[in-house]
């Protein structure tokens, strides 16, 4: 190495340092009159073209300023790249003048600093933006923004699933949202690397830069989201500080709307590919302690960035550049002109509504830049919008969507995947497209299987909105405006063992007796006894254990078949089980699915035994229209696959545990509180007065004070007084503790 030095450009080495590089080796050289950095590559005869190309844009910039670029140096052949053997190998070679400064990673970061740094990089730009390099233009590089899609592979190298899915819903945002607008935006040549790590400062302001090696010609607007990237990690207002920045860049170098609306989706965008690049370099090089340097908190950015709503931050980095903040017509006028069209009777959720704009996982956004924790919501399953469940809805939709009429292998593929997850006599499932319709057709079945009308329900229970549905749902057919109780329904209590009959060790026994005199003394055959395992309408109440277990056999015994509705229980929602019915250790005859199958996506089956089965094909024909689509098996294969793939029944299981805690903590300080039930994410928090009575009006308040903190909870029960928490099954413990939080600060407080 020394005598390549004095040999190419006339300098004596007095110490050669190794430095920590990512792909290529550099070298710290010192003389006794100066610093340099001396760079090799391994040969590449498109490498060899950057490098020049690079050394070009460094000559360009450095002729103002030789203090605060790396200014190359000529070899003794008037080059400032050359090709040498180094160790029998054929290497890029260049010398770079060395930068004095500390480094931004390190330094104290306060407005100013941040001011001057996107000063800087708004100097440096426009130094560059009319400056033209062919080599630079065709590169095709996967730190580069616009190519963002070259990390999709490196996205199965992240270890954990709950981390490959935050990166894989950025990808196609990205693609969704930023690739359209690409063409339209202004392209420069650009650093493309200004992390903390290559950008110098002394006394308290951005001095200089180092490290071109990933110069690209690309958006404009991409070089302010990588140096902002790396400036606001660890930030508790990451948004905030990037506004100090754009202040400052764009004074200098104004940019546009249409360029700050992306930028929350680019910085989202460099965050994956720094994650997405550690995770394969540290596949293929695990001692490289370099590769993970930004690894843990751009890992902890991306979580917080969930959190941001997009719309809040465009607005911010608007009016830090003094540009108009998008202008979203008021709720009211939207609720105004939406009650044009749509009846009032379809109602809307809080005294407050909400314009939702957009969502992800367990994050809610609304149109005016406020971001919700969906603590409610148990139909997006495994998270909103999340991308594997996206990407197959959309790739099927691309290639095939038609009916059951035809052969298809993805119908096949989901039957057999979901029937797995039932006992062995269970092996027979009609497609549908809701809840409802499924309810629907389970009654038909059960009917035409035991040529008998005759329904018992639970009390309070919930089953749809068809006219079958309201029939045997008490929630519906009982309410002031309901249709009331049809001869041929059976209702029986609700086996409740805080507000019942029955509250002890054998309440589930005694409620299921009771529920068998009922039967004797109806004097008719039932065909089947329908019930939720945990009845959600009855404020979260899950069913007295061995009620199910006791009254099953007895429903069995005079020619009934068992009906478990686990549109809201199943799949893994209790923790415990990945149906409800499970918990009661019975198998009914007949399920009913819904809501979770398609994370939002309207599907809804029943699964059934061979018998019922049989029975019913001696009817009329059944067909559904969209029942067992190919987008739809396909969007529920993806579901299941999320759902073991993330482990998120167990992780149902250990957030539920925590989340109850965390209430059995705070009903010691509040006697309001008053049972806390279910278990995973299934609970229901009962609210109450001095007297013990169920309290409508404290619920209520808690319920509309949350959702004013931007929390989303809802009310349950035929007193409407418990809270119901259903979140998506990715809600985590520091999830849990922000609601129970916001619950201790409402009771303190009201």
């Amino acid at each position: 190495m020394k005598i390549i030095l004095l040999k190419q450009y006339g300098i004596n080495a007095q110490e050669i340092r190794k430095l920590a590089g990512y792909e290529n080796v550099n070298y710290l050289v010192k003389t006794s009159e100066a610093r340099y950095i001396f760079k090799t590559y391994k040969f590449d005869e498109q490498l060899f073209d950057l490098v020049i190309a690079e050394s070009e844009v460094l000559v360009h910039l450095s002729q103002a300023n030789s203090n605060i670029y790396p200014r190359p140096i000529k070899t003794h052949d008037g080059v400032y790249v050359e090709v040498a053997n180094i160790d029998g190998e054929k290497t890029i070679i260049r010398l770079l003048t060395f930068i004095d400064g500390g480094f931004l990673a390190e330094s104290t970061h306060t407005p100013e600093l941040f001011i001057s740094f996107g000063e800087f990089l708004a100097n440096m730009d426009l130094k560059l933006l009319n400056h033209k390099n062919y080599a630079i233009q065709s590169r095709e590089f996967e730190w580069d923004l616009q190519n963002v899609h070259l990390n999709k592979p490196f996205v199965k190298d992240i270890a954990e699933p709950e981390n490959q899915k935050i990166v894989a819903y950025y990808l196609l945002q990205f693609e969704e949202i930023v690739r359209p607008k690409l063409p339209n935006l202004r392209k420069s040549v650009i650093h493309n690397d200004a992390n903390d790590w290559n950008v110098l400062v002394a006394e308290g302001k951005v001095t200089g830069i180092i490290d071109f090696g990933d110069i690209v010609y690309t958006s404009l607007i991409n070089e302010l989201a990588v140096g902002i990237t790396y400036a606001i990690m660890g930030k508790k207002d990451p948004v905030f500080w990037a506004t100090y920045i754009l202040k400052a860049y764009h004074k200098l170098l104004p940019l546009t709307s249409e360029e700050l609306d992306l930028l929350y989706y680019l910085i989202a965008a460099q965050l994956c590919i720094s994650v997405c690049n550690s995770a394969h370099n540290k596949k293929l090089n695990p001692e490289n302690e370099y590769i993970s340097i930004s690894e843990k908190p751009a890992w902890a950015l991306l979580d917080k960035w969930l959190e941001i709503n997009p719309i809040k931050a465009s607005n911010e980095f608007r009016t830090a550049c003094r540009l108009p903040e998008h202008v979203v017509e008021n709720v009211d006028t939207k609720i105004n002109k939406r009650q044009q069209y749509i009846d009032p009777i379809v109602s809307l959720s809080y005294k407050n509504p909400i314009n939702m704009y957009r969502a992800a996982f367990q994050y809610m956004y609304d149109g005016y830049g406020n971001t919700f924790l969906d603590a409610y919501n148990n139909i997006p399953h495994v998270g909103h919008s999340h991308p594997r469940v996206v990407e197959a809805g959309q790739r099927q939709m691309a290639i095939l969507n038609t009916n059951t009429r035809y052969v298809y292998d993805v119908l096949n593929k989901y039957a057999e995947r979901i029937l797995s997850k039932f006992p062995s006599n269970l092996n027979k499932v009609y497609f549908v497209n809701s809840g409802s319709a499924a309810s629907d057709l389970a009654i038909r079945l059960a009917r035409h299987h035991t040529q008998c009308q005759n329904i018992m329900v639970m009390e309070h229970g919930y089953h749809g909105h068809t006219i079958t549905a309201i029939d045997i749902s008490d929630y519906k057919f009982n309410n002031k405006r309901g249709p009331g109780q049809k001869p041929y329904i059976l209702k029986t209590p609700i086996p409740d063992m805080y507000w019942g009959k029955y509250t002890n060790e054998n309440a589930g026994a005694n409620y299921a007796r009771d529920a068998a005199d009922q039967m004797a003394e109806f004097g008719e055959q039932i065909a089947a006894f329908i019930s939720e395992p945990v009845v959600g309408c009855g404020g979260q109440v899950p069913l007295a254990p061995n009620y199910l277990k006791i009254l099953y056999p007895a429903i069995r015994a005079q020619g009934g078949v068992c009906i478990s509705d686990e549109v809201q229980t199943g799949f893994g929602r209790l923790g415990t089980h990945f149906w409800g019915y499970e918990v009661q250790d019975v198998v009914p005859d007949i399920v009913i699915l819904g809501k979770p199958m398609g994370n939002g996506h309207p599907i809804g089956a029943v699964v059934t035994t061979q018998a019922i089965a049989d029975s019913f094909g001696q009817g009329v024909e059944f067909f559904s229209s969209f029942g067992g689509n190919p987008v739809s098996c396909a969007i529920g294969l993806a579901v299941l696959n999320v759902l073991e793939d993330e482990g998120l029944q167990q992780n149902a299981l250990d957030v539920g545990y925590h989340y109850k805690n965390l209430m059995h903590e705070l009903s010691k300080d509040f006697s309001c509180i008053g049972d806390i039930r279910g278990s995973g994410l299934f609970l229901g928090f009962e609210i109450i007065d001095e007297e013990g009575k169920q309290n409508t009006a404290l619920a209520s308040l808690i319920k509309n004070e949350l959702r004013n903190r931007h929390i989303l909870m809802s009310t349950d029960g035929p007193y409407d007084n418990v809270l119901k928490s259903k979140p998506p099954l990715c809600f985590t413990k520091k999830n849990a503790e922000t609601v129970v939080e916001n619950i201790q600060e409402i009771l303190k407080d009201k």
